[in-house]
């Protein structure tokens, strides 16, 4: 098996709207069903400037498409990388 798509830095996120199953993970993003979460992983960082807290997700939709989202902690938004 290979090792999950991270998106790339240069990629710019759009907001999105995801339904969130009962333990966090993403149910549906964009009204796109989620197939599998591929991998979760957690950003804090920038305690001493301007902090970033974000809780990632790249998932598998059941349309076959791969996509990265986040939620950033600070402010409950979900944002999107990807098609």
């Amino acid at each position: 098996m290979s090792a999950p798509l991270r998106p790339l830095p240069s990629q710019t996120p759009r907001p999105c709207q995801v339904e969130v199953a009962a333990q966090g993970h993403p149910r549906s993003v964009d009204g796109r069903v989620v197939e599998a979460v591929r991998e979760e992983w957690r950003i804090e960082e920038g305690w001493w400037s301007t902090a970033c807290r974000r809780r990632c997700f790249s998932l598998a939709l059941a349309d076959g498409r791969v996509c990265a989202v986040y939620q950033d902690r600070r402010t409950g938004a979900w944002w999107r990388y990807g098609s």
